[in-house]
């Protein structure tokens, strides 16, 4: 009697261990092989459990704070481009008196490595104009849109040049934008004339600069 008492309380305590180890898989990163083991509104994503990007659940992850700049700038998914994946962004970090930002070279007329026309005016512009497109944070949704910053390089040169465009931080690796990948969250890309006026060399192709609000 003893002994099937012994033998139920085991097979009691091995069907509770199961039900916990279930449950734990069916969390946020636990293993799957579908949509099944994942609880509530997870799916099955590359054998993990996870937010449904259709739905935009944010159970596993903290939603990023509202572009445009202010707290903690985080990656919202990454997007996959052939074989290599990029971080997609919808923040940009905090905007100052003298913001941090890559400056990188852009060439904005017809037929350039921009892509489609500037969102901000619809029109293309030649390499003489001094003109910027930002990162999606720091475009906020076309709030800076035809309005003058002042960038800052490191050799203390300054120039003045309009936001005519985003630097898409989300999408790309398509033919609006010439097959290019997401923007990082903090880039100021710049007009050939915008290069020039700091005294940079376009050949590096990527510079530490500042920038403010003219």
């Amino acid at each position: 009697m003893a002994h099937k008492a012994t033998s139920f309380f085991m097979i009691l305590y091995c069907s509770l261990c199961l039900f916990t180890l279930i449950n734990a898989l069916s969390s946020c990163n636990g293993p799957c092989n579908n949509l099944n083991d994942c609880s509530g509104q997870l799916i099955c994503i590359n054998g993990r459990c996870n937010d449904d990007p259709d739905v935009g659940t944010h159970i596993c992850t903290t939603p990023a704070p509202p572009s445009g700049g202010g707290g903690t700038c985080r990656s919202s998914g990454n997007l996959q481009c052939g074989t290599n994946s990029y971080p997609q962004y919808r923040c940009s970090p905090p905007v100052s008196s003298s913001t941090k930002a890559i400056l990188t070279l852009n060439d904005f007329s017809e037929g350039g490595d921009g892509g489609g026309p500037s969102e901000c005016d619809g029109n293309y512009h030649e390499n003489s104009e001094p003109v910027v497109a930002l990162s999606t944070g720091w475009y906020n949704q076309g709030s800076r849109c035809l309005k003058m910053i002042r960038i800052t390089a490191s050799n203390g040169r300054s120039v003045l040049a309009k936001v005519v465009d985003e630097c898409d931080s989300v999408n790309g690796c398509d033919s609006e934008h010439a097959g290019q990948p997401p923007c990082r969250n903090n880039v100021v890309d710049g007009s050939q004339a915008v290069w020039d006026a700091l005294g940079l060399d376009t050949d590096v192709g990527v510079e530490n600069v500042s920038w403010s609000m003219a």
